[in-house]
């Protein structure tokens, strides 16, 4: 069965399901190529498949880039299965979301991402002409500030692990709180920088100490000035008074963006690690997902020494996708002006866009997309990896929407795994293509 709408842009690929009912009914998509993953002008052939004593009637609709609405209808299954076949022309991605109603009334969806010459996806924008000159400002506003170092031990398990609450100046006043770990064992030892996820919250000694063991030295950083070690109670408080909605904080003026000093942290903790008399010289890795992602990509952009980035489904990229017609990645302030000038909101978002920072990073970058994502689209975070000049992987993740649900980034983990152990060895980063 062909699309009911004739159109060179549809495609689909591997489903995840979730429902509004009682499991009775279970959609399924499965398409021709596994990974979902297509050339430009390729036909595309999936498998619909409704188990179950619900209904056999099908409701579908594409959107490209995760935005544009291309295509939908319904498809009336035949002993529960049925058929669709498209091709996509031109580079780019679709997501697709079919429903079918189950015996008990409720509602049950599947959600289907595909890629199409994923490596030739481009900006949606070009990249200010000012770009770099604007950061080399913020850099010179920031080396102007002593970072006048903090360092609190404080015992911890395991014990052969020395580990530090840590705090350095920033900015206007603001400061950059984490933790510090490394082997107590070993002179000169290569170096981790975990950066965060959007949200609000402490730092659990745990997330960095098991590098530590594992022979890191490793600094974890909050993406926001606030103490890691506070109650639940303190972050919620934080979470819903002045830090709600923080990613819209000045948005509309590039000098007054709450990210200013969340991506002059990250260049300033990589600086420290490697300024560090106990960092090896040679290995400084980033890593993070979401937020912490795109805070990767910054980091590995700002700061030269970075020798590799590991982002999962990073946030950030291609801010004004929606002029080309694709959903742009969080924090999405192509939409989020709340009243503020438009205009003033999206030229801002060009300085913070990862896709710009992108085409300046040189070192060995690996990469997680999810495919059904719409939180950090594919789309997006394709033309930010397209743009890196160094050696680079990106890991395709079929099942996967933003978060970890039935081992979706599995695949992504276990190349993470594969990239740090060889860091961690001072052994070439092991490349593999899709």
């Amino acid at each position: 069965m062909r699309l009911a709408r004739r159109t060179s842009l549809a495609g689909l690929a591997i489903a995840v399901l979730f429902s509004t009912s009682a499991q009775s009914q279970a959609l399924r998509l499965t398409p021709d190529h596994a990974n979902g993953y297509y050339q430009a002008g390729e036909s595309v052939r999936w498998q619909v498949t409704a188990d179950g004593s619900g209904s056999n009637e099908i409701s579908y609709v594409v959107k490209q880039g995760g935005l544009t609405e291309i295509a939908k209808g319904k498809l009336l299954l035949a002993s529960g299965t049925g058929e669709i076949d498209s091709c996509l022309t031109n580079p780019g991605t679709l997501l697709v979301e079919a429903s079918v109603a189950d015996a008990t009334g409720g509602i049950i969806r599947a959600l289907s991402g595909a890629v199409f010459s994923g490596d030739k996806i481009q900006p949606s924008a070009p990249r200010p002409a000012d770009f770099d000159s604007f950061w080399q400002a913020k850099l010179d506003e920031l080396s102007k500030v002593p970072t006048n170092v903090v360092l609190t031990a404080i015992s911890c398990v395991p014990t052969n692990v020395d580990y530090w609450q840590i705090s350095m100046d920033n900015i206007r006043g603001s400061h950059i709180r984490g933790q510090l770990a490394r082997p107590k064992q070993g002179e000169h030892l290569p170096a981790l920088l975990i950066v965060q996820w959007a949200g609000v919250y402490g730092l659990p000694t745990d997330w960095i100490t098991g590098y530590a063991t594992n022979g890191w030295l490793v600094l974890n950083i909050n993406p926001h000035d606030l103490p890691i070690d506070q109650s639940a109670a303190f972050y919620k408080e934080q979470r819903t008074g002045v830090l709600k909605d923080y990613p819209a904080i000045g948005n509309d003026d590039r000098e007054k963006s709450y990210f200013l000093r969340m991506y002059l942290s990250c260049y300033r903790a990589a600086d420290y690690l490697a300024h560090r008399p106990d960092w090896d010289g040679k290995t400084l890795v980033v890593t993070g997902g979401s937020q912490g992602g795109l805070q990767s990509f910054v980091t590995a952009a700002l700061c030269p020494r970075i020798t590799a980035l590991l982002a999962s489904v990073p946030a950030g990229c291609d801010m004004l996708g929606p002029d080309v017609g694709r959903a742009p990645g969080w924090p999405m302030w192509y939409n989020a002006v709340n009243g503020k000038a438009t205009n003033a909101v999206h030229e801002a978002s060009r300085y913070y866009d990862v896709v710009n920072f992108a085409s300046r990073i040189t070192c060995s970058v690996l990469v997680g997309v999810g495919m059904i994502d719409q939180t950090c689209p594919p789309a997006g975070v394709f033309a930010a990896f397209n743009q890196v000049m160094g050696p680079k992987e990106i890991v395709l993740l079929p099942k996967a929407g933003h978060g970890e649900i039935n081992h979706s980034h599995a695949a992504y983990s276990a190349r993470f795994n594969a990239w740090l152990n060889a860091l961690r060895q001072d052994q070439p980063v092991p490349v593999q293509g899709h």
